[in-house]
């Protein structure tokens, strides 16, 4: 294989082994809406690395963590719905972002290759990047699993053994921000929640302990990385569309294989 699918398969294969223990929690925390707000604000981090001659990921860091301590910040006045503020925040972002870039004359921007991802792309910097942000990822969700585990399960009981709760959440935001911000160049802005979710809730059948649908959820990303560059290479496919399509279509099949599931959960 040309040196670009091997950076491209090594790039995949390593955000899928990061995103499969981050989107288990993901799953247990019902907080799919939560990832695509701080997804669809990643193109205003990109605008902000424009106009401040940043390396974008470094922008969309930024961005992702101002998001997460305002969601904090309005979830604890608890005068809207969650769902209501992830909306607002979500789309004002994404709006805010398109119209930052129009504002910048001059500058070309390939959007859909922000939106949709262009692995193929992925350079031997980007594989640093990625493999240096996923170390950091891994070594930081080790560090608050268990905290984190007791959250999900129950927060107020958590709260009463001395869990600091407020500090493992936005923990947890900001690991999800920079998985973000490694993804959107693998899968783009608005299919980067999908390889949290669909490999992890895939893995949900099978595995009968948190540790193990984490693990689960890995090799269920990895194995969509692996079939969805191939198909994109067979039938000339966009790649991060094909991936995410790869893994749906493992969930479709376990899901007619196996109808009744068992599911871990932290809860359980």
């Amino acid at each position: 294989m040309d040196d670009f699918l091997w950076r491209a398969l090594a790039a995949g294969l390593a955000l899928a082994v990061v995103a499969g223990p981050l989107g288990s929690f993901v799953v247990w925390r019902r907080m799919a809406y939560f990832g695509d707000a701080l997804a669809h604000s990643a193109l205003l981090g990109i605008a902000l690395g424009f106009l401040l001659g940043i390396r974008l990921h470094f922008g969309i860091l930024a961005v992702c963590a101002v998001l997460a301590v305002l969601l904090v910040v309005l979830r604890s006045r608890q005068r809207l719905a969650s769902d209501t503020v992830l909306g607002i925040l979500a789309h004002s972002a994404l709006s805010l972002g398109l119209v930052a870039i129009a504002f910048m004359e001059g500058l070309r921007v390939d959007l859909m290759g922000y939106l949709f991802g262009d692995i193929l792309a992925v350079s031997d910097h980007d594989l640093y990047w990625i493999f240096g942000g996923g170390a950091l990822v891994v070594a930081g969700l080790a560090a608050i699993w268990r905290p984190l585990l007791a959250v999900t399960i129950h927060e107020e009981m958590a709260r009463v053994e001395g869990v600091r709760v407020i500090p493992i959440q936005l923990a947890f935001m900001g690991l999800m921000a920079l998985v973000i911000a490694l993804a959107m160049q693998v899968v783009g802005i608005l299919l980067v929640t999908s390889l949290l979710i669909i490999p992890a809730a895939t893995a949900r059948a099978f595995a009968r302990t948190p540790e193990q649908m984490a693990v689960l959820a890995s090799v269920t990303g990895c194995l969509a990385v692996a079939l969805g560059l191939g198909g994109s290479l067979r039938w000339d496919l966009p790649t991060g569309p094909a991936i995410v399509v790869a893994a749906a279509a493992l969930f479709a099949a376990v899901t007619v294989l196996r109808p009744r599931w068992g599911g871990a959960s932290p809860r359980s």
